[in-house]
């Protein structure tokens, strides 16, 4: 597990984060002691956007706007 002091990991926060989101967890240290550790959320995963994607036309194919047009749309928003 790779450590970094306290100044660096300052100074690197946002790269030391990419490296955490891939899975590695950093030891952040004061003075050579340990003080922190920067570690994956338990649980959490990113969003697939292929499914984001599919659930979107999914609702699409499920919502229609009825003959709507969007400039309908916006001018009863505006009421």
């Amino acid at each position: 597990m790779p450590q970094v002091g306290a100044y660096e990991a300052k100074t690197r926060l946002s790269q030391l984060l990419a490296q955490v989101a891939r899975g590695e967890e950093i030891i952040i240290t004061k003075h050579g002691v340990p003080v922190a550790a920067l570690v994956p959320v338990a649980g959490f995963r990113q969003p697939d956007p292929q499914a984001a994607i599919a659930a979107l036309k999914a609702f699409r194919r499920e919502h229609r706007l009825a003959g709507l047009s969007l400039r309908q749309m916006i001018e009863e928003g505006r009421l």
